[in-house]
């Protein structure tokens, strides 16, 4: 990294997501919604899953930590860009910028390692029935979730530091509503080709290599289920779970592949990725899991009805 002389830069503008009014007040609406529905949702799944006495197996124990990552993921970006609905010229501190890439690539992170301790999960409960509730005790999950924050944590601190460390002197536009590494790397004042490459090796190849081990697991799963077991109520459920995992994995991981998987430059379909990978996607997650899931969906109904009988009376 070149060092030189430079007035060091305090804050970033944002771009946003359009310049027209109207259309940001259509876009405030949609994505009030969704953030809206996101939060609740996960709370009603996390609440659900601590009071209901019949979901206490390891499998929503990993679903209730889920959630509690996608409320705190669609908090990093969502409230601020609604903010910054309203805000002629969008700003972000230094500081805040560097708050804002920590934690979205800490929650991210952790909740991409929390999805492979699902798969785990979900291998012991199809492969070894008779030992999965020795083998995913709760001390053991305790600690796969602690791993998986860990590995979050690590994983982000890497990307802070890499920033930190780079020169900030010139243009301080980023072409985006939020910050992340793939814009303010763009802006630096230095030579940043061994930053991207070692953003590119932790952040791409982690998530590319996950997400083929993920998917090549979960094909052998669905392959032993049809393999070995007939067609009972117990294996549809099972497959119905591995399908439901699937659908969450593709989802995580193809967005994120497509941003940090390549070198930083500018696409035009990297603002409509980013907001998928970044307000959409948590919101599928309580969507997919309480679709597909028969003991979820009771155990709402119940929730909600004992709550509306306690406001009545």
């Amino acid at each position: 990294m070149e060092t030189t002389n430079y007035t060091r830069v305090t804050e970033f503008v944002l771009t946003g997501l359009s310049q027209t009014r109207e259309v940001q007040l259509i876009l405030f609406v949609i994505f009030l919604s969704f953030y809206l529905f996101i939060l609740p949702g996960n709370i009603l799944i996390i609440c659900t899953i601590r009071l209901d006495s019949h979901l206490t197996s390891p499998m929503y124990f990993l679903l209730a930590n889920l959630a509690f990552l996608d409320i705190w993921y669609s908090s990093v970006t969502a409230p601020k860009m609604l903010v910054d609905f309203f805000v002629e010229r969008k700003t972000i501190s230094f500081g805040g910028c560097i708050a804002q890439l920590f934690f979205l690539h800490f929650v991210g992170a952790s909740e991409m390692f929390l999805l492979t301790v699902m798969a785990f999960d979900r291998y012991a409960a199809i492969c070894r029935p008779l030992h999965y509730a020795t083998i995913m005790n709760r001390r053991l999950c305790c600690i796969l979730v602690a791993v998986s924050w860990m590995g979050g944590f690590v994983h982000s601190i890497i990307q802070v530091a890499l920033i930190i460390r780079l020169p900030f002197c010139g243009p301080n536009e980023l072409d985006s509503y939020f910050c992340d590494i793939t814009q303010v790397v763009r802006i630096a004042c230095a030579n940043t080709f061994p930053e991207e490459l070692v953003m590119i090796f932790s952040s791409g190849l982690i998530s590319v290599v996950c997400f083929i081990a993920l998917l090549m697991s979960y094909a052998f799963l669905l392959a032993m289920l049809k393999k070995h077991s007939g067609s009972g109520e117990s294996t549809n459920r099972a497959m119905s779970t591995c399908y439901s995992h699937i659908t969450i994995v593709v989802l995580m991981f193809g967005p994120s592949i497509y941003i940090y998987a390549r070198p930083f430059d500018s696409f035009s379909l990297d603002k409509v990725v980013s907001v998928f990978h970044t307000v959409i996607f948590p919101l599928l997650n309580p969507i997919i899991y309480t679709l597909r899931n028969k003991e979820v969906k009771t155990a709402m109904r119940k929730l909600i009805n004992k709550y509306i009988l306690c406001k009545e009376k």
